[in-house]
């Protein structure tokens, strides 16, 4: 597939960051394939983007799960004639204390945010490494950096592994045309945050936060869109910081 081709699919879409990123790269010319387990949601954000459904289809995924990472490449193959663009944005957070986090529990998290970008860039980066051109960009978080447990120590962990993920699949693929790159964000204004922290939490979360406020979920597609580009071809192992100051390297 040439680098002109403008084809993504998103994973985790249904709602949040990944809706606006499914959103964003359909309104910026990409033919868009919207993954979530939530199908429902998938199809609503996948009617906004195209009501008539041409440049925009919804499929039901589980990350977790290797085949469905299959089902969506080739859904994407035969809906749009190929895929160029791939962001594992799929994850899940749970704010258990560290001490009581149960196996099963770190076993679930850890199968969703780590195991769906392991999936997610072993079955699509196989299939572009063979067409010789694509992108990757996985969604990390600040949490993955320093440590904090606000958002559960097994999703830090598991965010903190996506990074050196993105690394090792980048030296991987350099060579062929593809790029593997991550974004790291800080406290975004999206839906989960609000339902996650009380109120009085919250306002010490902003408060806290050198720009006083937290991150736009748009900024980071585009971010996710300068990544995709074909131009950023320089650009391969690198984790890009959007986190408002809260950590500063």
């Amino acid at each position: 597939m040439s680098s002109d081709a403008r084809i993504a699919v998103v994973t985790g879409a249904a709602r949040g960051l990944g809706a606006v990123l499914a959103t964003v790269f359909g309104h910026n010319d990409y033919r868009v394939l919207v993954t979530d387990v939530d199908l429902a949601g998938a199809e609503q954000v996948s009617s906004m983007i195209d009501p008539l459904g041409q440049r925009a289809h919804a499929l039901q995924v589980d990350v977790s799960n290797r085949e469905d990472f299959e089902l969506a490449l080739s859904t994407a193959n035969e809906a749009f004639g190929g895929v160029s663009v791939l962001i594992n944005n799929a994850a899940v957070t749970k704010t258990t204390p560290v001490f009581e986090i149960t196996q099963q529990e770190f076993d679930e998290v850890l199968a969703i945010n780590l195991g769906g970008v392991f999936s997610g860039c072993q079955v699509f980066g196989s299939a572009f490494k063979a067409q010789g051109y694509g992108r990757i960009v996985n969604i990390a978080s600040l949490a993955g950096q320093h440590g904090g447990t606000a958002t559960g120590a097994h999703y830090a962990a598991s965010k903190g592994a996506v990074i050196t993920l993105t690394k090792v699949f980048a030296r991987e693929l350099a060579a062929s045309g593809v790029t593997v790159n991550a974004i790291s964000p800080g406290p975004l204004d999206v839906p989960l945050v609000h339902e996650l922290l009380p109120a009085d939490t919250l306002q010490g979360l902003i408060s806290a936060i050198p720009t006083g406020e937290l991150g736009k979920p748009q900024f980071i597609a585009q971010i996710a869109l300068l990544l995709a580009s074909p131009e950023a071809t320089s650009i391969t192992g690198a984790t890009i910081d959007a986190n408002s100051g809260l950590y500063v390297r």
